[in-house]
């Protein structure tokens, strides 16, 4: 007895309930809103460092943040603070710190000739201790 089984390349036949692809579609398109907003993370950076030569270590943690950064806020232009950039070369090019505390702000792009309508700028906060810190919204006044 043969099943029909409809393959992935099968395009007239729905995977899924209409009501499903409708819910996933609306998050879609709610997720490409660019409001200025700001947000407190916290990188894993040891994680990054992995396999990652001592001499490259210190400007690929920059690149790991300014990658996060763009991810997170749908921003092509990322601004990294020098007190981060600093803080991050702290223990020199070999000793990145393991984690590090982030503000990540949208920021509408006040350039006329800007490509980009917003830009992320991403700075230091130092804490203490990384334990329990979570995701944060930072209320802007």
């Amino acid at each position: 007895q043969v099943v029909f089984r409809p393959s992935r390349d099968c395009k007239d036949l729905p995977s899924r309930p209409l009501s499903l692809r409708m819910a996933k579609a609306a998050k879609k398109s709610g997720r490409a809103t660019k409001e200025p907003v700001t947000r407190d993370y916290t990188i894993h950076l040891h994680k990054h460092m992995q396999t990652v030569s001592f001499k490259k270590r210190a400007a690929r943690a920059v690149r790991v943040v300014r990658q996060f950064a763009g991810k997170v806020m749908l921003t092509q232009d990322v601004k990294v603070d020098t007190k981060l950039n600093e803080f991050l070369w702290s223990n020199g090019v070999r000793n990145v710190p393991r984690r590090v505390r982030i503000r990540l702000s949208r920021k509408r792009n006040e350039d006329e000739d800007a490509k980009d309508k917003s830009f992320t700028l991403v700075q230091h906060v130092p804490v203490e201790s990384f334990k329990g810190l979570q995701t944060e919204t930072v209320r802007d006044e």
